[in-house]
């Protein structure tokens, strides 16, 4: 899970909330297809983790996921078009058109055991990605749902709608960036898909009770404002298999201070499948 702040500076890290940044060249993955990341030599590993950040953020969140789990885990991170490395293409506006994208790239790398981690709006692409690739003879061995509503469970939200300082606003509220110390200019970048990412996900309908054959666990802060328990507890009607809920102190961003929890949660029942 992400780390925090630097070292040096105490600063919190642009991609905790949005990722209006380009990744660093010490960041740079290993693989660079225009959807998955790969950054660490980690391609011959027995089992592959895929994760899919949160809205407004990139591949590079889940940098350090990927180097808790190697070797042992082929960790792939999405990366959305709009931001970093893919900021020149029109960000997608509709969870359905990232999953099947996402859905078409990982099909040639079902040749081993491959679970999904999803963090906000992630863990709905996530879980539209797990339906296409179960319809396809190709289901993922696991389902990991971190700070996000069941699918069918809806507020009515909206903020796609309002003015950029009301976008920005709320993740400052959710414990995300603090956007005084980005530069305006990369900010005004950055926007574009932070509010498509919004529009996705706000606008986001399932329909019925769409059921996986493979376990779901999800994973929540007990302080936050985007999804309470009964929320996160209502994924277990979308498996016919095993599910269980984590509960972790914290509020939306919990990940950033429970990594060392999370990684071993994962690294625990990714054993299972080597």
């Amino acid at each position: 899970m992400p780390a925090t702040r630097s070292p040096r500076t105490g600063r919190r890290s642009a991609d905790r909330g949005a990722a209006p940044s380009s990744a660093s060249h010490a960041n740079a993955p290993t693989t660079s297809g225009l959807w998955l990341r790969r950054f660490q030599r980690t391609e011959d590993a027995p089992v592959r983790l895929v994760c899919f950040p949160h809205a407004g953020g990139s591949a590079t969140y889940f940098l350090s996921t990927a180097r808790a789990h190697a070797p042992a885990t082929d960790v792939l991170t999405v990366q959305y078009p709009g931001r970093q490395d893919r900021r020149s293409e029109r960000p997608l506006e509709s969870i359905p058109a990232l999953a099947e994208r996402i859905t078409e790239e990982l099909l040639p790398l079902v040749d081993r055991p491959v679970a999904l981690f999803g963090h906000s709006m992630g863990a709905t692409v996530a879980f539209e990605v797990a339906r296409r690739l179960q319809e396809r003879g190709a289901p993922p061995v696991e389902l990991f749902a971190s700070g996000r509503r069941s699918p069918q469970t809806h507020r009515g939200e909206s903020l796609h709608l309002r003015d950029d300082a009301a976008l920005l606003a709320e993740l400052v509220s959710l414990g995300g960036t603090d956007f005084r110390l980005i530069d305006d200019e990369v900010l005004r970048a950055a926007l574009p898909a932070l509010r498509a990412d919004y529009k996705a996900v706000e606008t986001y309908t399932c329909d019925g009770i769409p059921v996986l054959d493979l376990p779901i666990t999800a994973l929540v802060g007990d302080a936050d404002p985007k999804v309470d328990l009964a929320e996160a507890r209502a994924w277990e009607r979308h498996t016919s298999a095993r599910f269980a809920l984590e509960v972790y102190p914290g509020g939306h961003f919990y990940l950033a201070e429970h990594a060392g929890s999370v990684n071993a949660l994962l690294a625990g029942r990714l054993d299972g499948h080597r």
